[in-house]
């Protein structure tokens, strides 16, 4: 058994080793793939008088789009208020059926102190979890209303 597990240890090391040369090439093609950049000037759909470069046929076009969609949040702070919005939306129920299985243990112990002790800490890991969750909104929304007063400001 310790052979083996000598020889997994060799191989994550080896692994690690050469790990650089993937990255590097990955880097390298890139470009290529991404852009589809092949050293011949501007991609096809692209005239030369669109990019920033010479009018030579030398320019790049390249253009950054949303990853979020069109209607999608367009500044940090909306992406950062949808986050929020989106983690409330999973977190609120999740927290609610962790109140409810936390009083199945308190049902469940029937009087047992070790088993009452389990329940009292889950219950407590709970209500912790859930005033994170809403401290975190709370916090959000004041930064939010912060930033919003300080650009009606300036």
């Amino acid at each position: 058994m310790k052979i083996l597990k000598n020889k997994k240890y060799n191989i994550l090391s080896s692994i690690l080793k050469y790990s650089f040369v993937v990255v590097f090439a990955v880097m390298v093609a890139m470009p290529t793939i991404v852009f589809g950049l092949d050293g011949t000037g501007p991609s096809e759909g692209a005239s030369s008088s669109e990019g920033t470069g010479p009018s030579d046929g030398t320019g790049i076009n390249t253009k950054i789009l949303n990853p979020l969609g069109v209607n999608g949040p367009q500044t940090i702070p909306d992406f950062i208020k949808k986050l929020v919005e989106i983690v409330l939306y999973v977190g609120i129920p999740i927290i609610a059926l962790a109140i409810i299985y936390t009083g199945f243990l308190f049902v469940q112990a029937q009087g047992n102190s070790e088993e009452l002790t389990k329940a009292k800490k889950a219950l407590m890991y709970t209500l912790i979890g859930g005033a994170l969750l809403l401290g975190a909104f709370v916090i959000a929304q004041a930064i939010g209303s912060t930033v919003d007063e300080i650009k009606k400001g300036v």
